[in-house]
């Protein structure tokens, strides 16, 4: 399809692959396997599999039309699906790096990701050094010979932080390093890492791309070299493999993404300076807010705020945040109590004790994640109706 095209309507239309019957809707292609018409068919197609239909743990045409439509809405050549966003982090490093490589990450991360590079690479032989991502010398002084990689996730999971992209990317060139920025919580359709000098971009399509809590899958959009000579063989020969059922959901997630987003963003906007004013609420983290650290930051590589919020409740020791943010949790009746996030419901979390509960508690300190720290991933709800379910709970402490 024309790349000219704005970003809603590729969203729609871009990476459409029709069969014979000439079907409207993107088909569903549930095989395993592709017949051939003889011996020699079977062999070339084996011999280009990576341009041919021959096995769907490498190649299905629901998966390709996925990949292509994601490619075009991130400016990217080439996209490679995978089952899930922790199996695209593993797809990417061991497809990129071996035993004595050297990657630098951001220390803000979500906590699978920061167990998945302090434990399970190390195991390989790959070293990490975390730095904060907002410190751009810490990023230069991080560097060693052996550094193949750089890694960042903006806004991080759970704070928000906001890193400057293009500046990042600046020093990872100089490092000779592959840059690689997960983008779940903006998604293409609030930011373009690639435009921005990242050389790979990230996601866990669980997320915003799904856009309703459906499916599991993951993506990694790069250059076609990249993408076919690197990650291609390593998913092929792994099999880290997105169903096409899942694909097929996430094509139709796609077409309303930037509704969904936008709309979404507007409602934590407000409900961010709601909370602002709340007495109970200690600090808000939040890139559409003038308070932010990084609000000119993610004024300019943003198109909005975005979906996701945190919160900080006041209280004199640990324990006595913990209560206050279990009590908020706990009075919520429209917000789901859950850790999964880019719904177009409501999710409220306590990253302390879910999604960053498996990382030391001096790692969760290095990153500022609190006991009064509360994760809110704003949905399609009215926004009125979520702030009363947010009130109930705040103002029990209060």
């Amino acid at each position: 399809m024309d790349d000219n095209f704005n970003f809603d309507t590729l969203a729609v239309r871009s990476g459409t692959l029709r069969s014979d019957f000439g079907e409207h809707s993107e088909a569903l292609f549930l095989t395993s396997s592709f017949v051939f018409a003889n011996a020699a068919e079977a062999a070339e197609r084996f011999k280009n599999s990576e341009d041919s239909y021959t096995y769907s743990r490498f190649t299905n045409p629901t998966v390709t039309m996925f990949q292509d439509r994601l490619a075009a809405l991130e400016g990217g050549e080439a996209c490679m699906a995978t089952a899930s966003g922790m199996s695209a982090i593993l797809s990417v490093v061991m497809s990129a790096m071996q035993a004595g490589d050297h990657l630098v990450s951001s220390q803000s991360l979500f906590g699978s990701t920061l167990g998945m590079f302090s434990q399970i690479f190390s195991k390989f032989g790959i070293t990490t050094t975390f730095v904060d991502p907002t410190d751009l010398d810490a990023w230069k002084n991080a560097v060693r010979p052996e550094t193949k990689m750089f890694f960042l996730e903006t806004p991080s999971n759970p704070l928000t932080e906001v890193a400057d992209i293009e500046a990042i990317g600046k020093i990872a060139k100089a490092a000779n390093a592959l840059f690689v920025v997960d983008n779940c919580f903006c998604s293409p359709a609030l930011q373009q890492p690639l435009k921005l000098g990242a050389d790979v971009v990230m996601h866990s399509a669980t997320k915003f791309l799904d856009g309703q809590g459906r499916v599991l899958g993951g993506a990694l959009v790069g250059s076609k070299q990249f993408i076919m000579e690197k990650v291609f063989p390593f998913v092929r020969s792994a099999g880290p493999t997105l169903s096409a059922f899942n694909a097929w959901v996430l094509l139709k997630g796609m077409e309303t993404l930037s509704l969904r987003v936008e709309r979404q963003s507007a409602n934590a906007m407000a409900i961010a300076r709601w909370l602002e004013m709340h007495p109970a609420v200690k600090r808000v983290f939040y890139p559409g807010l003038e308070s932010h650290p990084q609000y000119a930051i993610a004024k300019r590589q943003q198109k909005a705020g975005g979906a996701i919020l945190s919160f900080d409740l006041k209280g004199d020791t640990p324990d006595a945040q913990r209560a206050s943010a279990w009590r908020v949790i706990d009075n919520a009746k429209i917000c789901s109590i859950t850790a999964n996030l880019g719904d177009t419901r409501t999710t409220i979390t306590h990253p302390a004790t879910t999604t960053h509960s498996r990382i030391t508690p001096e790692a969760r300190a290095a990153a500022g994640i609190t006991e009064g720290l509360i994760r809110l991933a704003v949905g399609l709800e009215d926004a009125a109706d979520i702030r009363t379910d947010l009130e109930r709970g705040l103002n029990a402490g209060v």
